[in-house]
């Protein structure tokens, strides 16, 4: 079949493969090398004080990564995201995880990799990992080639991440879609797969009758 008719598997990020967020350390990995940047955070105030009113995330971390990393260069953080990337590999994801994108992989099917977290990173550990497709949230760079850090377009979460896989489904018209996620933001677009699975969701997080509950637990094994 055409390849883009293929089954799609589709899978979200932090606490789906990752056993934790990756945002956070991410900027930790960026800030250990350059402490003195620690200094510019209560530029955050504000938008964290807006959060509280808005609940706008793209907003809030948009500024959190404009004052943290803005204005370094893109050559930097590329290198700051490959060694970042090498030990997500090594430490932070469900051997579970793991099994399910290989398996998926020996079925054919075609890997989407779909996250809030940005571009940064995001599209370096999706190339590891062997995925095909990749949809998260995007950064502005500044026309000198720094980082401005702000988002560019919308938070790819909760309503964002449905509207772009219902567009990719509606294009592409694959023969089945699988879907993996682990929190409330991802059932609506879980709810869009004929099999959609959620991953060590909360016990309090109710589950819809078409979705299925799944524990993963193991980290993966270090890879050298």
């Amino acid at each position: 079949m055409p390849p883009e008719s293929r089954p799609l598997a589709v899978f979200d990020l932090d606490g789906t493969i990752t056993r934790a967020d990756t945002l956070g350390p991410f900027l930790l990995a960026c800030l250990l090398p350059r402490p003195w940047r620690l200094a510019r955070l209560p530029r955050v105030l504000p938008a964290a004080a807006r959060y509280l009113v808005t609940r706008d995330r793209a907003a809030l971390k948009g500024a959190l990564l404009h004052a943290t990393l803005g204005g370094l260069s893109r050559a930097w953080l590329a290198a700051r995201s490959a060694v970042y990337v090498r030990w997500l590999l090594r430490r932070a994801l469900y051997e579970e995880a793991l099994a399910a994108i290989d398996r998926h992989r020996r079925q054919g099917d075609r890997l989407m990799l779909m996250s809030a977290s940005t571009d940064l990173y995001v599209p370096q550990l999706a190339r590891a990992l062997g995925f095909e497709l990749v949809q998260c949230s995007r950064v502005r760079w500044r026309e000198d080639g720094r980082l401005d850090g702000r988002l560019l377009g919308a938070n790819c979460r909760g309503e964002e991440k449905k509207r772009q896989l219902q567009a990719l489904i509606e294009r592409e018209h694959p023969a089945r879609v699988y879907a993996y996620g682990n929190s409330a933001a991802d059932v609506p677009h879980l709810l869009l797969a004929q099999e959609g699975y959620l991953v060590n969701a909360p016990r309090c997080l109710p589950t819809p009758a078409a979705l299925h509950r799944v524990i993963w637990s193991r980290p993966a094994r270090i890879r050298s």
